[in-house]
């Protein structure tokens, strides 16, 4: 055949990259329906149920000897959890990239978060401080595990592969979380049936959810394998000290860098107020659905998982409307349409599900395209050879800010009482998100970050 010098990869490497990229793909299938059907769906209204059940005649439970309002509670535990998360990533991050064990700090953190689901079976009666511990250590758990799992991407697939593999495992979670929706909505309708109570059937639904992650985890960690890491000397890895502390040195020098990128650096604020209302109407939705609207459970089933299919809808479309339009264009209207969305939410009468349910279409449609393009636009604006430790940035700061909105909402709850005043609140981080994205000339922050800039952005 010749003596040409095209290289080939060896049919055995290339084999083996695929067998870890399916497994990769199953910790998405694994860990999404945590998302969806705990975090989303049930866990809110239920805590806030069992809240209240423990609640003195003010309408106050006293956790640590706070007045806290109990239609607050369950907005202040997802609050403190992402506060818990980004003390504790920095620290998993800096081992994992010293040491090249990933897997065994992904499987920790995976069935810490299982096993803290799975035990919400026992959240009954009046215990709400063990629903919100619960929900603590899951969702930081949640955080940390999807830290590990983005961070196997470059080494599991090539740069050309990367969009179609990360697009897999998007689409695996996506799926997983609308069929772990469909049973729960066939267990909570049908409940008499099966023998079981409302709440029991609300409790098995958060185990399962609990169950199917630590089982369904098995498969990324049998796959996934480590790479040995190396210093920079060739020397061993350093002690668990020195390593803790480079965690936040590396934080903070990636900081100290995006400086000499102020347009990058003023992107990056931007979506990280925006993308924090974002993550606290769907957090905080299924609240606002019960207890303000009084709609039931199947109810709120039905509109997440409208949200779902439609979040894929809105994404395709959204991308098709960014090569025509620009990305950042694209994006200031969908914070239009996300400011429109909450103005509606706050009007929408209660009792009234078909209203709702038009509110979920609204926000499934702006919700996956908002964030891809967010991600998209970002990639421009990060300096060539600095990828990793900017995207690391971005994840670490995502998850920084995203307790404020949680924040807000609850306090908002705590001193008007309304759960009306709390939505209309979250307005506040698309405004102010879209003046300073509005602010930034896209073009010119590329052409400064040392990136070719593309026709359309």
């Amino acid at each position: 055949m010749g003596t040409g010098t095209v290289r080939t990869e060896p049919a055995d490497e290339a084999a083996g990259r695929r067998r870890e990229q399916r497994g990769w793909y199953f910790y998405d299938w694994a860990c999404s329906v945590y998302s969806t059907s705990v975090l989303t769906v049930f866990l809110g209204p239920y805590l806030t149920s069992v809240a209240e059940e423990a609640a003195d005649a003010d309408g106050f439970v006293h956790p640590l000897g706070i007045p806290v309002r109990a239609g607050s509670f369950f907005a202040y535990s997802v609050s403190l959890s992402v506060i818990v998360a980004v003390v504790v990533m920095p620290l998993v991050g800096a081992a994992a990239d010293r040491t090249g064990r990933k897997k065994p700090l992904l499987g920790a953190a995976a069935y810490t978060g299982a096993a803290a689901t799975t035990a919400m079976f026992f959240l009954d009666g009046d215990r709400y401080l063990l629903g919100g511990l619960l929900l603590i250590v899951a969702n930081a758990a949640q955080s940390v595990a999807m830290m590990l799992y983005n961070s196997y991407l470059p080494q599991i697939a090539p740069p050309e592969e990367r969009d179609a593999v990360s697009s897999r495992g998007w689409a695996f979670g996506y799926a997983s979380g609308s069929l772990m929706l469909v049973v729960n909505l066939v267990l909570y309708l049908a409940h008499d049936s099966f023998g079981v109570s409302e709440s029991t059937a609300v409790r098995i639904c958060l185990a399962s959810a609990g169950l199917w992650w630590g089982g369904f985890a098995l498969i990324p960690l049998r796959r996934l394998r480590d790479r040995r890491a190396r210093s920079e000397t060739g020397d061993e890895a350093p002690a668990e000290k020195k390593q803790t502390a480079m965690g936040f040195r590396q934080l903070a020098a990636t900081v100290r860098d995006m400086r000499r990128h102020p347009l990058t650096l003023a992107f990056l604020l931007a979506y990280l107020i925006y993308n924090d209302g974002i993550q606290t109407v769907i957090s905080q939705a299924s609240v606002y659905g019960s207890e303000e609207l009084g709609l039931g459970q199947s109810t709120l089933i039905g509109a997440v998982l409208l949200v779902q299919v439609l979040a894929v809808v809105g994404a395709l479309t959204m991308g098709r409307l960014a090569r025509t339009y620009g990305a950042k264009r694209t994006i200031l209207g969908s914070l239009i349409a996300w400011t429109v969305t909450l103005a509606a939410g706050y009007f929408l009468p209660a009792g009234a599900p078909v209203w709702f349910f038009v509110l979920a279409a609204g926000i499934g449609l702006v919700l996956g395209g908002s964030q891809a393009l967010s991600r998209s636009l970002f990639s421009h604006l990060v300096p060539p050879g600095k990828e990793a430790e900017y995207f690391s940035a971005y994840e670490m700061s995502d998850r920084g800010m995203s307790w404020l909105g949680p924040l807000l909402f609850g306090l908002t709850y705590q001193l008007t009482g309304s759960y009306r005043d709390a939505i209309i609140s979250l307005v506040a981080f698309f405004v102010l998100g879209f003046a300073l994205l509005a602010r930034v000339p896209a073009r010119r922050a590329i052409s400064d970050a040392g990136n070719p800039v593309p026709d359309t952005i």
